[in-house]
């Protein structure tokens, strides 16, 4: 099928892009991108916002009209949860590829914290071959540091390495012993993986459920001190200064951590970091306002507004590499349970884009250029993905968003089977309007194709 976008604005910071023109794609590749019109003949014409009037899976030639619009590379998510194998109940790596589609992303990363745990070479090949039979987004699976994320002895990384994983991390819990840390960045170098940390001292932060401050003290919930982050962040950055190996940061939650990141990356440690969109947007007053709502439980906790203001300066200056959701889904009988038992996580593959565009574009002043970098460029250059450009040659993945589409979160609509949202009810503008994967419009108007 041969795809003309017409008439958007295209931005692409990995390629120095901005300009209104038209991109042309072709057998699922990237053939022209030029502020020049580029005409298709005998096309389907479809246009965001408007009904289909024919089939596209049925079209040869297709023209996207974007005029108004922005068009960007395809949007990745560095840090998803899709707990098949083990939680079908929760979230399968079909109901999570749909959710990715309809929030706009084209690709993931996906954590190992499955039953059983991704730490071996079969489980890559399950969910790479689970993956590939659906087809509407790229999985790029993570491995486990450690066998079953016990934190004791290495996983089969050289394995896991030629079966397919990106990265290795034991996501959900931290690799609490330093010299296995310190074997896992040598042999993750050996092996062209990057490894991930989960920074959090569990010893600082055993059965807290939410930052250690003045309202989890009014509240009376058990408290984790943001010092059981900051002290792994450390420790984490450190090692790498010792090996010469990169290490990413997970979901960065602290003005510390991101003081720290700052200060290594100036002196040249190979050091990257991720945050999340509840992050930047929430803070840890939500959880009294919310009526004690479990989809406010978060590892690491919601913080307060002195960390948000700390991380969007972050993403400012560069200190933080990529915006990523930690989309966590949950039952909602796991969920119901009182604040205390109920698990950590939050669903953000569907919230997530329009989340950044009302809540930090529009009324915090972040630059939508630099939002969609963190987005597209910034995570790929983080795992060495080729992706993230909108370059000749490269695999047409696009993100196409309305800056003025107004959208309502409502959670029983999800693709998703999560419905642990905080955002419920959020009257916010701008969001994705169509995904497109490998040449292919995977979702038009929030509905897969």
């Amino acid at each position: 099928m041969k795809l003309v976008i017409k008439g958007g604005r295209i931005v692409s910071p990995g390629d120095g892009i901005d300009y209104v023109g038209d991109i042309l794609v072709d057998d699922g590749v990237v053939k022209q991108v030029s502020p020049k019109a580029i005409s298709l003949k005998d096309a389907l014409t479809v246009r965001p916002g408007k009904k289909l009037g024919h089939s596209l899976k049925k079209a040869d030639n297709v023209v996207l009209d974007a005029n108004g619009l922005i068009v960007a590379p395809g949007f990745i998510d560095l840090h998803v949860h899709f707990r098949e194998p083990g939680r079908e109940d929760a979230e399968t790596i079909e109901t999570g590829m749909k959710a990715a589609a309809a929030g706009g992303f084209t690709s993931v990363v996906t954590m190992p914290n499955t039953s059983p745990v991704n730490d071996t070479q079969s489980i890559t090949h399950f969910i790479l071959q689970r993956a590939a039979r659906i087809g509407l987004v790229n999985v790029f699976p993570a491995g486990a540091i450690t066998r079953g994320r016990r934190g004791e002895a290495l996983a089969s990384i050289g394995e896991m390495a030629e079966a397919g994983i990106v990265a290795i991390t034991d996501d959900g819990d931290c690799v609490m012993n330093g010299t296995i840390m310190r074997r896992a960045l040598e042999y993750a170098s050996d092996f062209g993986v990057r490894v991930i940390s989960h920074s959090e001292d569990k010893t600082l932060s055993m059965g807290g459920v939410m930052h250690e401050g003045f309202v989890s003290t009014r509240l009376g919930l058990p408290p984790s001190p943001p010092q059981a982050e900051t002290v792994m962040v450390y420790r984490d950055i450190s090692l790498s200064a010792l090996t010469g190996v990169p290490i990413h940061i997970a979901h960065v939650s602290t003005r510390a951590s991101v003081d720290l990141i700052r200060r290594e990356k100036q002196a040249g440690t190979k050091v990257t970091a991720e945050v999340t969109p509840h992050h930047l947007t929430l803070t840890d007053e939500i959880v009294e306002e919310s009526g004690y709502d479990t989809c406010t439980k978060v590892n690491p906790p919601l913080r307060t507004q002195d960390d948000v203001d700390a991380l969007i300066e972050g993403l400012l200056d560069g200190t933080i590499d990529a915006i990523a959701t930690d989309h966590a889904p949950h039952t909602t009988t796991d969920k119901e349970q009182d604040y205390v038992a109920a698990p950590f996580g939050i669903v953000g593959l569907e919230s997530a884009v329009p989340l950044c565009l009302d809540r930090l574009c529009a009324k915090r002043q972040v630059p939508l250029e630099l939002l969609i970098q963190k987005f597209t460029i910034g995570p790929a250059n983080v795992l060495g993905l080729k992706k993230g450009r909108l370059a000749r040659g490269d695999v047409a993945d696009i993100t196409v968003l309305d800056p003025k589409r107004q959208i309502t979160i409502d959670p029983a609509k999800f693709y998703s089977m999560g419905r642990n949202c905080p955002f419920s009810g959020w009257s916010l503008v701008g969001a994705p309007v169509c995904t497109i994967t490998a040449g292919q419009i995977k979702m038009i108007d929030g509905k897969l194709v």
